[in-house]
């Protein structure tokens, strides 16, 4: 059986936060974390993050299919 729970210890004792249904008295084998400061970001805050991040070509948006998949340039008038 694996549950997890929220504790406080209190300088002598874990706290459990909610009740539990363990039986008294018996050996239980524990692990101890530190809860994590959630900085949770949806992902469009995420990628707003990290607009302008990105160096690339200054065609990149008019030749994507070049620097994606090696296609000739469409502006390649040597192309072809």
């Amino acid at each position: 059986m694996s549950i997890t729970i929220d504790v406080v210890f209190d300088g002598e004792v874990l706290r459990p936060q909610q009740p539990l249904e363990l039986t008294p008295n018996q050996h239980y084998s524990i692990t101890i974390e530190t809860e994590s400061e959630s900085t949770s970001v949806n992902a469009w805050e995420y990628l707003a993050t990290l607009a302008g991040t990105i160096d690339g070509p200054t065609d990149w948006s008019t030749e994507h299919d070049h620097y994606i998949y090696g296609t000739p340039k469409r502006g390649d008038n040597n192309a072809g």
